[in-house]
């Protein structure tokens, strides 16, 4: 009998073994084309003068912060000189790399400066030059609503 012709259990459950894997792994890093739903006003090109009153709200847009991959620029809330809210009004979002980046790395960021009462937060990974933008145009605003 021809050695290929013989029965050989192992090497078929290897091979098996082998495709399932394969099949499963190529099934679960598949990703459905989500674009994240993220409400956001049109940028504008500078930091704003604070608006409302010194002890009640106030709304105050940093500068835009220039990135490798487009800019950054965030508009605060301050309540009695607490930050309330902080919303990105400019991040990169020209591809659905970008969008899907920006859609994990954006709400981490916010909660992160909602807690911190700062721009001293963390960098997001794989989002590290959003991160470095949030960071300037969040402390523009800061320095904006201080002065």
């Amino acid at each position: 009998m021809h050695p290929l012709k013989r029965n050989h259990p192992l090497r078929r459950i290897a091979l098996a073994s082998a495709a399932t894997v394969s099949g499963m792994v190529l099934l679960l890093s598949l990703k459905p084309h989500t674009t994240p739903d993220l409400a956001v006003p049109a940028p504008s090109t500078g930091a704003s003068a604070p608006t409302g009153s010194a002890t009640g709200t106030r709304t105050v847009t940093g500068e835009s912060a220039q990135t490798r991959y487009g800019p950054v620029q965030v508009r605060i809330t301050l309540e009695n000189g607490k930050l309330t809210d902080l919303t990105a009004i400019a991040y990169p979002r020209q591809n659905p790399r970008d969008q899907q980046i920006n859609g994990y790395a954006l709400p981490r960021l916010r909660s992160e400066a909602l807690a911190a009462q700062s721009s001293d937060i963390d960098t997001v990974s794989g989002a590290t030059y959003t991160s470095e933008g949030y960071r300037q145009s969040l402390q523009s605003a800061l320095d904006s609503a201080s002065g």
